[in-house]
């Protein structure tokens, strides 16, 4: 186990014998995204969180530019701290691309979930016939290159916009910061992995409750793709956040928190 606890960075807190959440962060982040949001859980449930390799204080020469080449890559790695740590009746909680990793862990081994939280999923970004994802061909050509020529300057472009309340510059300065912290050549890599995806057709075979939080004006996974993911996946629930921006758990943690808390109230 210990491989891979410092592999994956990943701690645990809370009852150790309630219900485990596991949270997993999105492109360009770490778990301390998720620290306004654990606090809430970790009085009745085990609290897990971890780094994506190549992310926060993960163990970086395990990065197989093959093995994190896909999404599954990094599902397998879920799957793998979930069987280490013996956990059952797993809530995984998702943010942006880690939603589609946890639709994928969950295919992966469906005996380890119980229940999904997807939170600004989106199964492809780019527009695809009848499919809007909210991004054209041309737009991702053109952020990947602007991401191979100027790391520091693309996150610090991209991150207000993908961070929105623009009234709350902070937010966007921790997520900028955030972005610079990861290594360029892994963050050009994730970043293809991530926006070149396509996740469609992997949604209609959930079949644990899942909730799917939708915030206000999210440039990233707007409304229609959030409505999507929602009427592919049998049964699931769909939440409106009053949060605008791509990062609720930042910028509206106790909303986010409730509405997790509500879902699980619900019989999940």
């Amino acid at each position: 186990m210990g491989s891979v606890v410092t592999r994956n960075r990943v701690s645990v807190s809370g009852v150790a014998s309630a219900r485990p959440i596991v949270f997993a962060h999105g492109f360009g982040c770490d778990q301390s995204m998720w620290r306004l949001v654990t606090p809430e859980f970790e009085r009745d449930h085990a609290v897990v969180l971890f780094d994506h390799v190549g992310a926060g204080r993960s163990d970086l020469s395990a990065y197989d530019p093959e093995k994190y080449g896909s999404l599954a890559g990094y599902a397998a790695d879920i799957v793998q701290i979930c069987r280490e740590l013996e956990l059952r009746d797993v809530v995984l909680v998702g943010h942006s691309v880690a939603a589609m990793m946890a639709v994928l862990a969950y295919h992966q081994a469906p005996d380890l979930f119980g229940a999904l939280v997807l939170v600004g999923p989106s199964p492809r970004y780019v527009d695809d016939g009848d499919y809007v994802g909210g991004f054209s061909r041309t737009d991702i050509a053109g952020l990947l290159d602007a991401l191979d020529s100027n790391h520091l300057g693309w996150s610090a472009e991209m991150a207000p916009v993908i961070m929105g309340n623009a009234d709350r510059p902070e937010l966007a300065e921790e997520l900028t910061n955030s972005f610079c912290r990861t290594a360029p050549d892994i963050a050009r890599q994730f970043a293809r992995v991530t926006f070149l995806s396509d996740n469609r057709a992997d949604l209609a075979g959930i079949t644990v409750p899942t909730l799917v939080l939708q915030c206000t004006a999210d440039a990233i996974a707007p409304e229609v793709v959030g409505e999507y993911v929602h009427r592919a996946i049998p049964g699931s629930t769909l939440v409106r956040l009053r949060a605008t921006g791509h990062v609720p758990q930042l910028s509206a943690p106790e909303e986010t928190a409730a509405a997790i808390r509500a879902f699980l109230a619900s019989g999940t």
